[in-house]
């Protein structure tokens, strides 16, 4: 995975709640096994018609808004617990997603793929949304060695949690098996001074 420590970006606000995984990438795209591709059908019935012409009125095809943030609803991939969920929004260019609430399957899917949920609560979810839809070219600053969410328009700035063994596979690229190899030789000393029991 690619290393993640501080984003600074703009941010596509997304104001509708208990958005749900087949909502995200809807269960008749899930034929490929790999990761990729799967941005282009993110939101796919909200984002087209039955043509496959783009609504204007969806956030995502409208050119104001930009950035590899994504502003999002209260209780945000709820439903089925596909992975690929996760793989379509990083797969569409976001890093980042802000809510007031995860899906706990979801965060764990996000987590694992390089994409960093960050929950804050409902009412500044409201401001920022309210922030992006007025002033599009607004700039977050997302800095997870710090696990802090700034907002330079407002100078202010508000932490957010993670798990620190998630914390640190974010910050170094690692999925779960990179991290075990990073430890090898503690293993290695661990199983040499270990008695075995046979």
């Amino acid at each position: 995975m690619e290393k993640f420590e501080i984003i600074q970006s703009g941010a596509v606000p997304l104001p509708i709640e208990n958005i749900d995984t087949d909502q995200i990438i809807p269960a008749r795209f899930l034929k490929a096994t790999s990761r990729e591709g799967f941005g282009e059908n993110l939101f796919r019935d909200w984002r087209y018609d039955g043509d496959g012409n783009p609504k204007m009125g969806f956030a995502l095809n409208n050119p104001r808004y930009s950035g590899q943030i994504l502003v999002a609803g209260k209780n945000f991939g709820c439903g089925s617990s596909r992975e690929h969920a996760a793989w379509a929004i990083h797969d569409a260019g976001f890093r980042v997603v802000i809510s007031s609430y995860f899906a706990d399957i979801f965060r764990g899917n996000a987590l694992n793929n390089g994409l960093l949920p960050v929950q804050v609560s409902d009412e500044l979810l409201h401001r920022l949304l309210e922030q992006v839809e007025q002033e599009p070219q607004t700039q977050f600053v997302v800095d997870l060695v710090k696990q802090e969410l700034f907002i330079p328009a407002w100078n202010e700035s508000v932490s957010f949690e993670i798990d620190p063994y998630k914390k640190e596979c974010l910050i170094n690229g690692y999925d779960d098996i990179d991290f075990l190899v990073s430890q090898k030789e503690a293993i290695e000393v661990y199983e040499s001074t270990r008695a075995w029991a046979y």
